[in-house]
């Protein structure tokens, strides 16, 4: 009879960097990060110039990048518990957009995020490594069997917190990350350039 460690599944990729080994560990977005607030009950203004407002339709569906081409701000009381900071990923709480995902990037400048948004702080591991694994098919899947427990589509705060992650060590992390920013920035930039494209 096989023992347990022999039909024990190790939570490790297929395809991996050859200096790493070893098993990645099991949690959740809820032990890795803090916050998980929700944002402001603001109307949009037109852009003052200097202060921005991130809605989920400012969340580009393919790249999941910040859409600045209609740039608004939040028509409110500017407190900074509502600012986007580093290491920031927002999630859409809630509609047909419910699990679309924004990592904060400072060429984005000074972000304000809406009511429909949670925003949780990735505080010690890669925040970019993290992102990575809300684009995965089984994210996706997650996502839909959550948003199905209800007439509405929505997953609130406390579920995402329970949302399962997978993480290697830092230097492992850290190295994923830095590949996967570079192909995500190229299909951004192609993104951007077809949506500004005007024949």
């Amino acid at each position: 009879m096989a023992n347990n460690n022999e039909n024990k599944i190790l939570n490790v990729p297929h395809l991996r960097f050859p200096e790493f080994s070893g098993e990645w560990k099991k949690c959740t977005l809820g032990e890795i990060g803090k916050g998980f607030d929700y944002g402001m009950n603001a109307a949009a203004k037109p852009f003052d110039g200097q202060h921005k407002y991130i809605r989920i339709t400012d969340i580009d569906e393919s790249s999941a990048a910040y859409i600045d081409k209609d740039v608004v701000s939040p028509d409110g009381e500017l407190q900074d518990s509502y600012l986007v900071k580093a290491n920031d990923i927002l999630l859409a709480r809630t509609g047909a957009s419910t699990g679309k995902s924004y990592l904060y990037d400072n060429k984005d400048g000074i972000l304000y995020f809406a009511g429909f948004l949670i925003r949780v702080n990735i505080p010690s591991d890669n925040a970019y490594f993290v992102f990575s694994q809300l684009h995965l098919s089984r994210y996706r899947k997650w996502i839909g069997i959550m948003s199905a427990r209800s007439g509405q589509p929505g997953v609130n705060s406390q579920e995402y917190s329970n949302y399962p992650i997978y993480l290697p060590k830092i230097e492992e992390q850290t190295k994923i990350a830095k590949l996967l920013k570079l192909v995500d920035e190229r299909i951004a930039a192609q993104t951007k350039s077809l949506r500004n494209y005007n024949p």
